[in-house]
């Protein structure tokens, strides 16, 4: 059943212009969480979703400061959008993941959340391609 659902959100992504609600189930690392999206009032998906447009230190990262710097995002994201917490995604695209997909991520006091990760340090702004080494 969920299956079937993922798909039928992946097929819905591209036409949703509007903004999603979604519950925090718990955060994977300090661009990524999983959710529940509520697609309409009688549909909710299981879905990890990707902070659009933005790069965090990973979490297994090729130096201790990487390392160090993964887990300060992590936790910070785990702050701004606690288990339980809704937030709205907008923007929603498909991920190169199949089940994940990428959106801004809005809290309900209106901050990005990709945003306040940048602003703090704790990301970089990211289109795409190769990334830039947080070890240098």
């Amino acid at each position: 059943m969920i299956k079937r659902l993922s798909v039928l959100f992946i097929l819905l992504v591209p036409c949703y212009a509007h903004a999603m609600p979604a519950t925090v189930d718990y955060v994977v690392d300090g661009d990524t969480f999983a959710a529940v999206a509520h697609v309409d009032k009688n549909t909710d998906v299981n879905v990890r979703v990707r902070l659009i447009n933005v790069d965090t230190p990973e979490m297994h990262g090729a130096c201790e400061y990487e390392i160090k710097r993964a887990n300060m995002a992590r936790e910070r994201l785990m702050q701004l959008a606690p288990r339980g917490s809704v937030v709205e995604l907008k923007n929603i695209q498909d991920d190169k993941y199949a089940g994940r997909i990428d959106a801004n991520v809005i809290l309900p006091d209106g901050r990005d959340i990709g945003r306040v990760l940048i602003n703090e340090k704790l990301g970089r702004p990211y289109s795409g391609g190769r990334r830039k080494s947080w070890c240098e």
